[in-house]
């Protein structure tokens, strides 16, 4: 199965990208996480930020392969414990499912982004730096695996 982490904005600095690459490398085989990175829009003082959004949204949506499974990350999202993740991670992959993530950028997500998300999941009630989330998903993702495998990281 494949998870894809559909972000807004380019050149991570390297601790993101090391972070990354380290819970990638943990994961079996057989879950192949990805993470695909689209260029944000150029913003200025005169920046109309509803059509910088909407950019951003047609840029995510062209992103999705066809047939995903579409969770959408939103601060206004169902907060979701990594027990959770892991019921979900056990799910997609019965299912045979591929999974992309949506993470927008520093405006939020588009409606339309929105409105095409089966799930509306938050990391956390707090605001987080968008490189730190690849981080974060990274890790609760490779947490998730290790639960359904009765591996001791999770303790």
């Amino acid at each position: 199965m494949r998870v894809s982490l559909i972000c807004i904005g380019t050149k991570m600095p390297a601790w993101v990208e090391e972070g990354v690459a380290e819970y990638r490398k943990r994961l079996p085989a057989e879950i192949n996480f990805e993470i695909k990175e689209l260029p944000l829009p150029k913003r200025g003082k005169n920046t109309d930020i509803r059509r910088a959004i909407a950019q951003e949204g047609e840029a995510m949506t062209a992103a999705i392969p066809a047939g995903d499974k579409v969770i959408a990350l939103d601060v206004l999202g169902k907060s979701v414990s990594t027990e959770a993740l892991s019921e979900a991670l056990r799910s997609w992959q019965m299912d045979g499912d591929n999974v992309s993530i949506l993470v927008g950028g520093p405006d939020g997500l588009s409606a339309s982004c929105l409105a095409l998300a089966k799930q509306k999941w938050s990391l956390s009630a707090m605001t987080l730096p968008h490189p730190l989330v690849r981080v974060i998903f990274a890790e609760q993702l490779y947490r998730a695996w290790t639960i359904l495998n009765n591996h001791p990281y999770h303790r």
